[in-house]
């Protein structure tokens, strides 16, 4: 198997597992429903921990945009493979949500709020808030890195690896993940929302492409910051590129918090918007 191949599949296998964890708990008439944010917290961390088992001896399992450009900002990843790794990944991220949506087939039309069927695909804010909603993505996703990188300096059983850096995704969501749902991935977020939108789901409204852009940018700057942040605090390389990366970030961040909430909606509950 390619490096491509194992990005694209392995990013699918994390979105059959982690979309299907929502609609599970989410859509109506599913036995599951209900079950709550625990639950979805633990099968993101082991949805996480299968798709690095599965293709990880293929590409490294990065699975992520952020974690591809944060390797690459700190010269543990090739900057020439970077495209095909990201493309991999979203292609991985679309392909997993229709398989979510075939397996889930009667229930779109038995679920009325288009909120919940947005939510299996992608990411919405609770409290609608330009400036803490890039910040949250931000924040979770300098943390995902920074463990990450600080997981694999550490020396496990042959095999923890993988289930090590799942715990890791439970801890986020657990603790980090209420203000916009921890997309803290752009394929995650970006891939599946584009399915939504082109799949004949009944009833789905919109795909809230207002927000769309947070939890792309805010993942990008955060993971590509931890990752330097990690390797400027943990291995004392400080490089020039951290302090710039933390000048645009400080920028970007200052910007949203002046411009306020423009272009930053929610999908309100039971009802519909608009692309």
């Amino acid at each position: 198997m390619s490096a491509f191949m194992g990005e694209l599949i392995g990013t699918m296998i994390l979105i059959i597992f982690g979309g299907g964890v929502v609609a599970n708990v989410s859509l109506t008439k599913s036995k599951a429903e209900g079950g709550g944010w625990i639950v979805v917290a633990l099968a993101w961390g082991l949805a996480v921990a299968m798709a690095v088992y599965a293709v990880g001896k293929f590409s490294g399992a990065h699975l992520n945009p952020a974690v591809t450009l944060g390797l690459a900002a700190i010269g543990e990843f090739a900057w020439s493979d970077v495209p095909k790794y990201i493309i991999g990944q979203m292609l991985g991220g679309m392909l997993g949500g229709m398989v979510v949506y075939f397996h889930f087939l009667p229930h779109w039309k038995a679920t009325d709020d288009p909120a919940v069927k947005l939510g299996v695909f992608s990411t919405d804010p609770a409290i609608p808030h330009t400036f803490s909603n890039l910040l949250s993505e931000f924040i979770g996703t300098a943390v995902l890195l920074v463990g990450i990188l600080s997981i694999g300096a550490n020396k496990f059983t042959d095999g923890l690896n993988p289930l090590i850096v799942g715990f890791l995704v439970v801890a986020i969501g657990l603790s980090l993940g209420g203000p916009t749902g921890y997309a803290i991935n752009p394929a995650r977020d970006l891939g599946p929302r584009i399915a939504h939108f082109i799949l004949p789901i009944p009833g789905k409204g919109g795909s809230n492409w207002t927000y769309s852009w947070i939890p792309v940018v805010g993942p990008v700057l955060g993971g590509v910051f931890g990752a330097l942040f990690y390797q400027a605090v943990f291995t004392g390389k400080v490089t020039n590129l951290f302090w710039i990366w933390t000048i645009v970030s400080l920028g970007i961040l200052g910007i949203t918090f002046m411009l306020g909430n423009r272009g930053t909606h929610a999908l309100p509950h039971g009802n519909k918007i608009e692309n």
